[in-house]
């Protein structure tokens, strides 16, 4: 088996396919949490908080006249980052613990019974004709 036709084995073989969709549903997943945190939960905590952005906080290590050169510690930026985490990560909890759920209710539905084999169809018609005898 050559190089190439064991390379187009792997590629197109389905769990390759499966990481590759998985990839970009996950990348367009993340936008929507991305969104939802941005844009839904912080201005609402802003209405909680009073409307205070964690970005602003930091310490002047060294103050220039030129801005420029101006040294702080901006541990509000790395407040907000933790804080934005915290929900994203809180958003795909909530998301994968529904759907689990749905999957559990999917799951607790009762199969339907199996198809009788060919065997048991033709056992039943000759128990049917035996009968009829």
């Amino acid at each position: 088996m050559g190089f190439a036709s064991e390379f187009k084995e792997f590629a197109v073989r389905g769990n390759v396919v499966d990481l590759a969709v998985g990839v970009i549903i996950g990348g367009a997943f993340g936008h929507i949490v991305s969104s939802f945190v941005a844009d839904i939960v912080t201005p609402l905590l802003s209405l909680v908080t009073g409307g205070h952005d964690f970005k602003g906080l930091g310490v002047v290590l060294r103050a220039d006249p030129d801005p420029t050169k101006v040294v702080m510690l901006r541990y509000g930026v790395f407040l907000q980052s933790v804080f934005d985490f915290v929900l994203v990560a809180l958003a795909i909890f909530i998301a994968i613990k529904m759907i689990n759920n749905l999957r559990r209710e999917q799951a607790a539905a009762p199969a339907a019974p199996a198809a009788p084999t060919t065997s048991e169809l033709l056992l039943t018609e000759i128990r049917d004709l035996l009968k009829t005898r």
